[in-house]
């Protein structure tokens, strides 16, 4: 037999149900090779911060076990900080290639707890000296599983993977927009231009105030977030099996909640309904919900910018945006608003994800959710996009932006200026020069010096765009 053709070298491992061949070199064991087999549908696995989750959630585990004396008679304190040690490992990433269970498994994630169990359990073996495979002395469900259930441990996967990506990226992320959007809005104040409703030409606003205004929205954003943070932070550890927290500890939850504070840097607490945290995902369809709500703010915002950048010349075009790469194939000079085009599809593919999201939140039968790892997977893709995406526009296209002359040039030939004359001739009288405006081709001002008896100086004090972009009746007598 050729090279080519020889089968690849395996070892023996096993689990309750028996032998099965797993390849030599890998840190998981006969039951993550099991659901390998079982589930080979798809190229999509636990994502980076999940495995991150997993691991410090073990380690954590084993430290609390080691402290409450669960350990005791069973390991020697070199073999659980071996343990410790490999669960640190799996956390830093450095067995990410071992994770090797496919997203479309079982509901509850039980493939994937298995899998972090048997890496850690090979590993911390290995620095004991031991082979891969041997299951001793450190067992990947007597020792490193301790206290613990899939059942309780993937939704605290997926609840401290979330907060950790809200809290390392997509917070800073947003924070970093809203500043960019805050210059933005202080640099185009002065700038006074036509707004628009309905696509249709509005009374004047400044640029700057509809920059104030997509800054305002993600401040909301991240105040929303703060919402969904404090959903996430109760999480279902303790409750084991089915809520009940059989063959757990007592204080093994609230203190693996203390230090996975320490180590991942976000709150964490038992929850207080530990049937309501297993049987159900609420608190991910919540979090998705703001995730949804931020992607549909993103989108208006990048849309706008699209549409005041169009043109040049056949277009609205009072936004100059940067220009980051040519535009087309065949039209020479074209440049496309490529930066604000990427994160609109970064939000239709987080609205997507809202509604998978949405239906695993439904599959929650009895005393078990068993929808957890696509849930986990579509909440964490979704945030991980919106933070890249948000990031991206900040740097790549508001921080760039310029405003051109054109929108304050068309201000005078717009015909819901006219607004501001209400106050002092009426709205049928106002809607009439409107119309002739429109169609003559002539000015607001030009028909009403010709139709009114209002002088120039009314007609300079009524007409004035800065001032029909603040609060007032522009025309009603003043006091003196």
């Amino acid at each position: 037999m050729s090279a080519k053709t020889a089968p690849a070298e395996t070892r023996i491992e096993r689990d309750s149900m028996g032998e099965l061949p797993v390849p030599a070199g890998a840190y998981y064991g006969a039951s993550t090779q099991r659901a390998v087999r079982n589930f080979p549908i798809s190229s999509l696995r636990f994502p980076r911060r999940l495995i991150c989750a997993l691991g410090l959630i073990k380690r954590a585990a084993a430290e609390v076990n080691r402290d409450l004396g669960l350990f005791d008679g069973a390991l020697e304190p070199p073999q659980i900080e071996a343990m410790i040690q490999a669960a640190q490992e799996v956390a830093d990433g450095r067995f990410d290639a071992d994770f090797v269970v496919d997203i479309f498994q079982t509901g509850s994630g039980t493939s994937s707890n298995m899998n972090a169990n048997e890496v850690i359990a090979n590993r911390a073996n290995e620095l004991l000296g031991q082979p891969l495979g041997t299951r001793k002395p450190i067992h990947p469900n007597d020792h490193v599983n301790l206290c613990q259930s899939s059942n309780d441990v993937i939704p605290t996967a997926i609840h401290l993977a979330a907060l950790m990506a809200m809290h390392q990226d997509l917070m800073p992320a947003l924070e970093t927009l809203h500043r960019a959007l805050q210059a933005k809005a202080e640099e185009f104040w002065p700038i006074v231009k036509t707004g628009r409703t309905h696509l249709q030409d509005a009374t004047p606003i400044r640029l700057g105030q509809e920059f104030r205004g997509y800054a305002g929205q993600v401040e909301r954003a991240i105040r929303r977030l703060g919402h969904a943070r404090d959903e996430l932070e109760e999480v279902a550890l303790g409750g084991t099996a089915v809520g009940t927290g059989i063959n757990a500890h007592p204080q093994f939850a609230p203190r693996v909640c203390a230090r996975l504070q320490a180590l991942a840097g976000v709150t964490v607490r038992e929850t207080d309904s530990h049937f309501q945290a297993q049987a159900t995902m609420d608190a991910a369809v919540a979090t998705s919900g703001v995730l949804n709500t931020v992607a549909v703010s993103l989108l208006k915002i990048a849309n706008d910018v699209r549409w005041l950048g169009s043109g040049p010349r056949a277009g609205f075009f009072e936004l100059l945006l940067p220009e980051v790469q040519p535009g087309s194939s065949i039209m020479p000079g074209k440049v496309n608003p490529v930066i604000a085009e990427a994160l609109i599809q970064v939000c239709a593919q987080v609205m997507g994800n809202h509604h998978t999201v949405t239906l695993g939140g439904q599959w929650g039968f009895f005393e078990l959710n068993t929808m957890m790892p696509l849930i986990g997977h579509n909440l964490l893709q979704a945030i991980d996009l919106l933070a890249a995406g948000a990031a991206n526009f900040s740097d790549q296209c508001v921080v760039g932006l310029a405003a051109t002359e054109h929108g304050p040039q068309m201000v005078e030939r717009g015909l819901a200026i006219c607004t501001a004359l209400v106050p002092e001739i009426g709205y049928d009288a106002a809607a009439a020069i409107a119309k002739e405006a429109y169609r003559t081709g002539a000015t607001v001002r030009e028909i009403a010096r010709r139709r009114t008896s209002l002088s120039d100086d009314d007609l300079d004090r009524l007409l004035n765009p800065a001032q029909m972009t603040e609060p007032g009746l522009t025309g009603a007598p003043t006091g003196g």
